[in-house]
């Protein structure tokens, strides 16, 4: 029984194991399959490839060491600046260069190769390597590098996770390991630092300037021997502004920007939408800046070709570019530097006279009457801190002072108009104001010198009481002497649309950025009363700010008979011949009135006369009377207001200084305008009996008629 049990269980289990040797061995049959068709997939991918290789190879190769092309901008020689006879204002100096145009991503180290090689044919002693620039390039050497980050603890390189820092966080702490080692830098290696500075903050594809003064015969030379292994190195021209009248007029033509400064950063995305590149040149203040679209020029093109590796192979000019437009002023060179050294000699005997402990400086403007144009623009700014003076001739148009009496040829015109006096009928009595609880608002000379006074003799002696007095009657004031006084609230708005008339208190528009308009005095007290007494000063000129640029459109005003004339510095824009001197002209500044005054001659005639008799009347308390000898004849109105000198260290002084501000505007031949003339000298000491506005006005016109006629 035992035995035949056993077979049983044998021949069971034989029974299950036969079905699972079939499966088990199914799996190699089919692994076979895949592997082989893998193998024959693979055995006919290689054959494509040595296909590839032998049929397209050399194709192929070629596509890979093939240079890409792109093309790079420029800059070309700026604009020339003309005087109105021709001569040169701005130039542009040529200076040969050494350039470079940076590739496509090259490396830190390639950047250190070029330096290290251009350092030996180059000197940049001139300018000096931070301890950070002698950093960056010791470490744009991988070796340097390796060895000073293994300085830093990899507690500092690595944060708790065990992640590696930014770069940004790792590379300052290198640096500090290399500036501890005070490693000594060879001449040389300085200039290399240099060198690698400058290539470092280059932008991909842009040309920059390695060296562009100072460049001797020898270094070029030597860079043009080396050319082929200095990749994106190479010769060229740079251009920097000239003045060959040194420093006159600066302030007026402005400044270009360095390539190092570029860009100003406050309009940097409108520069850079309209073409620019950042290391670009721009004009960054006045003329330079106004016209700089025109001054600028087209740039030159170039086809760069990048090799394979991202390095810059040829340089080929596709578009040589257009230089700037020039531009010819309206001011003679030689009439300026006279009305400079003018104003710089009165107002050094004004320092001598000890007059101007608390004064601002000196201002004058020459303009053409007929048509705007400026003649000469001159100003000295002083500092009552340290007694130094500078040229400002910009302040002409952005400062401002109280003019004092010259506006009441204004005034008087307000009074024409509004139908207050007539041509047959402006005589008023010469009768001080008295305000309650105010001192007597009257002129410069004794009470009763006068018992009224005509409107041409008013202009004559400077009355303040005459210009009150028509005041009074053109806004239709109620005054009772020594009780009251009261005006509409419109009195002063009534004023002061008057003397914009004559562009007093108003932006000339003149073409030069920052002018400013004038200081406006307040017009109601904190309860909304009307400044009655501050009418009355505005009225003399003793009140609101303007600026010397408005008095000469004011007396132009007058000069021409009743036309506003929009000033002007460009005469015209054109374009240079080749030999430098031949100016085509494709733009020109044509006068341009922007009002008129609504007067008839008669009118005109009272104000004319007077300003006449300011120079040539017989009245002794006439204001001009010493320049009645210059020829041709002059017309002309002097001011003298009362002024304060406000310390900005010290604004809480209640009781400032009292100074005085002269004033002198003027025009001449009398009988046929064509240059008028506006002078000011602010807050001198008071009680100073000097005429430094009319030495200064008298020279300005004998020195314009001794050139012209």
């Amino acid at each position: 029984m035992p035995d035949i049990k056993g077979e049983q269980i044998v021949k069971y289990i034989r029974q299950i194991k036969a079905p699972n040797k079939k499966n088990t061995s199914s799996i190699p049959v089919r692994m076979n399959i895949i592997l082989g068709v893998i193998l024959v997939l693979f055995a006919m991918l290689v054959g494509q490839l040595a296909y590839l290789q032998i049929a397209y190879g050399g194709r192929f190769e070629a596509e890979v060491q093939k240079s890409d092309q792109k093309i790079v901008s420029t800059n070309v020689p700026r604009g020339v600046m003309y005087d109105s006879k021709g001569r040169i204002l701005v130039g542009n100096q040529p200076n040969n260069a050494i350039t470079y145009t940076k590739g496509i991503s090259v490396s830190t180290s390639k950047i250190k190769e070029i330096s290290d090689a251009l350092s030996q044919y180059i000197d940049l002693s001139d300018e000096d390597p931070t301890k950070r620039d002698l950093a960056d390039y010791y470490l744009g050497d991988p070796k340097n590098l390796a060895k000073m980050t293994n300085r830093v603890p990899r507690s500092k390189r690595y944060n708790a996770d065990g992640d590696a820092e930014a770069n940004s966080v790792v590379y300052p702490l290198i640096v500090e390991e290399v500036e501890q080692q005070n490693i000594k830098f060879t001449k040389r290696q300085k200039t290399a630092a240099m060198i690698f500075k400058k290539i470092s903050g280059a932008y991909q594809l842009s040309t920059i300037y390695l060296k562009n003064k100072d460049l001797t015969d020898d270094e070029l030379a030597k860079v043009g021997e080396h050319l082929d292994s200095l990749p994106g190195v190479g010769i060229g021209t740079d251009w920097s502004r000239s003045y060959p009248n040194g420093n006159s007029m600066r302030s007026i033509i402005g400044s270009v920007s360095s390539e190092k400064a570029g860009l100003p950063e406050d309009n940097l995305s409108y520069y850079l939408t309209q073409g620019y590149s950042r290391n670009d040149r721009v004009g960054t203040s006045y003329l330079e800046k106004e016209y700089e679209s025109i001054l600028k020029g087209s740039k030159t093109l170039s086809q760069v070709e990048v090799s394979a590796n991202n390095e810059v192979e040829d340089n080929k000019v596709t578009y040589a570019g257009a230089k700037g437009s020039s531009l010819t002023l309206t001011i003679d060179s030689k009439y300026q530097k006279m009305a400079e050294d003018t104003l710089t000699r009165v107002y050094r005997q004004a320092q001598s006279d000890g007059t101007t402990q608390y004064s601002d400086g000196a201002y004058a403007v020459a303009m053409n009457s007929q048509t705007g144009a400026i003649l000469a623009i001159a100003g000295v700014k002083h500092n009552p801190k340290t007694n130094k003076t500078v040229d400002d001739a910009l302040g002409v148009i952005n400062r401002s002072f109280v003019m004092g009496s010259v506006v009441k040829g204004a005034t008087v015109a307000g009074g024409l108009l509004s139908g207050t006096i007539t041509p047959a009928n402006n005589t008023l009595p010469d009768t001080p104001i008295y305000l309650p609880a105010t001192p007597v608002k009257k002129s410069v000379y004794p009470v009763g010198t006068f018992g009224s006074l005509t409107a041409p003799s008013a202009l004559e002696v400077s009355s303040n009481i005459y210009m009150m007095q028509l005041t009074l009657r053109w806004v239709k004031a109620n005054y009772v002497p020594n009780k009251y006084i009261a005006m509409p609230s419109t009195a002063f708005e009534t004023l002061r649309k008057n003397f914009a008339q004559f562009g007093l208190g108003q932006k000339t528009g003149i073409d030069l950025p920052g002018e400013v308009g004038g200081i406006t005095g307040r017009s109601f007290d904190e309860n909304g009363n009307v400044l009655t007494g501050s009418v009355l000063d505005l009225s003399y000129g003793n009140y609101d700010a303007y600026t010397v640029i408005q008095l000469g459109q004011y007396v132009s005003t007058i000069a021409n008979g009743g036309y506003k004339m929009k000033p002007y510095l460009v005469k015209t824009i054109g374009e240079n011949a080749n030999d430098g001197k031949t100016n085509y002209v494709y733009a020109r500044t044509n006068p341009k009135p922007q009002s008129s005054i609504p007067w008839s001659e008669s009118q005109y005639n009272v104000i004319k006369q007077g300003f006449y008799n300011v120079v040539h009347g017989s009245n002794g308390w006439g204001t001009a009377h010493s320049l009645a000898d210059i020829k041709p004849e002059i017309a002309a109105k002097t001011g003298t207001a009362q002024s304060f000198y406000y310390d900005p260290d010290n604004p809480g002084n209640v009781t400032p200084p009292e100074t005085i501000t002269l004033s002198f505007v003027g025009y001449a031949p009398a009988n046929k305008p064509e240059i008028a003339v506006a002078v000011v000298f602010p807050n001198l000491a008071s009680g100073n009996t000097q005429h430094y506005n009319l030495d200064v006005a008298r020279d300005l016109f004998t020195n314009y008629f001794k050139l012209y006629k």
